[in-house]
């Protein structure tokens, strides 16, 4: 059975706390809820959709390229497409936060595989999602709302795609993709 992403799921590690609002061609809007310290696992990229955050409560830090931003509830920070960014709570209160990507695409399975990698426990100590894995699901999907940590090269992440979708036929995560997607 599919991830549910109208249901609130939490990535103990980070902070995060993700829920579908609405989901079309145009747009996905979900709740993202940081806890007191909560943070984006890594610095990325969107290739194809802009990110925007409008804060409901607390306060965001977003670094865009290298260059920090902070919004407190009523304001709103947009990463256009082809941005580095990562984001973080700036407080010791709990923030939230709309958070849509325009245009949608694919980023509701996109979500269903992060999220179902999430709650299967397929994390790092910061609570990374497994690359390997997610970029299996990435490669299977042929994802369109592709993020790409920036800490590998777009080079080496389009070979690494490769190799982890031939690594994950072996090892079976087909079986997972499906459990997640379908």
């Amino acid at each position: 059975m599919a991830i549910n992403l109208y249901q609130s799921i939490s990535n103990p590690f980070s902070g995060e706390s993700f829920c579908c609002i609405s989901a079309n061609a145009d747009t996905y809007t979900m709740q993202w809820t940081l806890q007191s310290k909560g943070y984006v696992p890594f610095e990325h990229i969107h290739y194809r959709q802009n990110e925007i955050f409008r804060v409901q409560k607390g306060e965001l830090k977003v670094i865009i390229d290298g260059k920090t931003h902070i919004a407190a509830a009523g304001q709103v920070i947009v990463v256009p497409k082809g941005a580095r960014h990562i984001a973080s709570n700036n407080k010791e209160e709990v923030m939230d936060a709309l958070v849509s990507y325009t245009p949608a695409l694919d980023y509701d399975k996109f979500m269903m595989c992060l999220l179902g990698l999430t709650t299967d426990g397929y994390m790092d100590k910061k609570g990374g999602i497994s690359i390997p894995m997610m970029g299996y699901c990435l490669k299977k999907m042929k994802c369109q709302a592709m993020a790409r940590p920036t800490k590998i090269p777009a080079p080496a992440f389009n070979l690494a795609l490769r190799a982890f979708y031939f690594i994950g036929m072996i090892k079976g995560w087909n079986k997972l993709y499906k459990k997640y997607t379908e």
